[in-house]
């Protein structure tokens, strides 16, 4: 089965029981009746547009291109073109079929002249973790062999929390490509290659890390593994094309002004993937490309059954019911921020 056959299965699956649920017994059909309609309704927001006219909609930028407040530019080559958050987060949901981020990308970098609806398309999140200057003092000392068995450790240990609670394993086959440190220009890069599931299909998750002054500039390629020469081909152009901006510079950290991070250079490569919660947490992991099967509609249907999900469940639906928050598992660190946090007692 494809990654996208096993979405949109994992999707209908978390349909059904609903609708399994509802009719089994007629006393309970009305009220069943109207939590099934509540997910499936629409309204003026879900109306279908084709793939051309989502495309068209989506406002691309090419050429210098401003992060944040001032704080990175991207000089991006005619093969490259991008998206501002609120555009990046459309495509991402609506038109990837992920489930929506409280705090939307700063942006995602595509290739000029590939639909991102298309099946040979790939994107770069764009983001910032202001968590503090990251010292690359360890940078010549680290062995990525051993860290690789550590990040293979912990994968299997967080494992057992999503058996535990529903949810596919993740293992960590090995990197894609080994991680590299740019000294001069302080740009870290590698890949993992990734397997949920009995999925035939691997998954590729190639990271950028740009470093600066007060954070990081992390860049997460969204793509699957038979694209890994392409991306590889690409990497180049997007590291070249990503730097701070003066005042927000590496060589500009200040000791008597400045945090540093709580982490070094090795915990940007060995963050672990988090057993997350929620509907379809195999998407929550990784972003995986949807399909369009209408780009909105299936967009609006991911939000509105998350939604559902933190809601309090209908009596008489059968439903899991959630560990109370005394006995809930400590949820392994989703990124270097929670690394950061004071109540993480696994910091590198």
């Amino acid at each position: 089965m494809s990654i996208k056959d096993s979405i949109l299965a994992a999707a209908l699956a978390a349909v059904l029981p609903f609708t399994c649920v509802a009719y089994a017994n007629p006393e309970t059909e009305p009220e069943n009746a109207a939590v099934i309609e509540d997910v499936i309704e629409t309204d003026d927001s879900a109306q279908y547009i084709s793939p051309e006219e989502f495309v068209s909609s989506l406002e691309f930028k090419t050429g210098r291109v401003v992060l944040g407040n001032n704080l990175a530019t991207l000089n991006l080559p005619d093969s490259l073109v991008f998206l501002d958050g609120e555009n990046a987060q459309r495509l991402l949901v609506d038109g990837w079929g992920n489930p929506p981020d409280d705090v939307p990308p700063l942006g995602m970098i595509l290739p000029a002249g590939v639909s991102p609806l298309a099946e040979e398309s790939w994107g770069v999140t764009v983001e910032y973790e202001g968590s503090g200057y990251v010292s690359d003092e360890d940078a010549a000392d680290i062995d990525y062999s051993d860290m690789l068995k550590d990040m293979q450790a912990d994968m299997r240990e967080a494992n057992t929390w999503r058996e535990e609670n529903g949810y596919e394993p993740v293992q960590l086959v090995g990197w894609a490509a080994a991680p590299h440190y740019d000294a001069e220009g302080k740009k870290l890069h590698w890949a993992k290659e990734l397997k949920f599931g009995d999925s035939e299909a691997n998954t590729l998750n190639y990271n950028i890390r740009v470093l600066g002054r007060k954070g990081v500039l992390v860049l997460n390629f969204v793509a699957n593994m038979d694209q890994l020469a392409e991306i590889e081909a690409s990497v180049p152009a997007v590291l070249a094309a990503t730097e701070f901006n003066p005042g927000q510079r590496y060589a500009e950290f200040d000791p008597d002004l400045d945090t540093v991070a709580a982490y070094g250079l090795g915990a940007l490569v060995a963050g672990k993937v988090a057993a997350k919660t929620g509907l379809l947490a195999l998407l929550l992991v990784l972003l995986k490309k949807f399909w369009f099967i209408p780009v909105v509609l299936i967009g609006w249907l991911f939000k509105r059954i998350g939604l559902r999900k933190k809601e309090a469940p209908v009596e008489a639906v059968s439903a899991p019911v959630a560990p109370v928050a005394e006995t809930k598992p400590q949820e392994p660190a989703q990124t270097v921020m929670d690394l950061n946090k004071p109540d993480d007692a696994d910091k590198r």
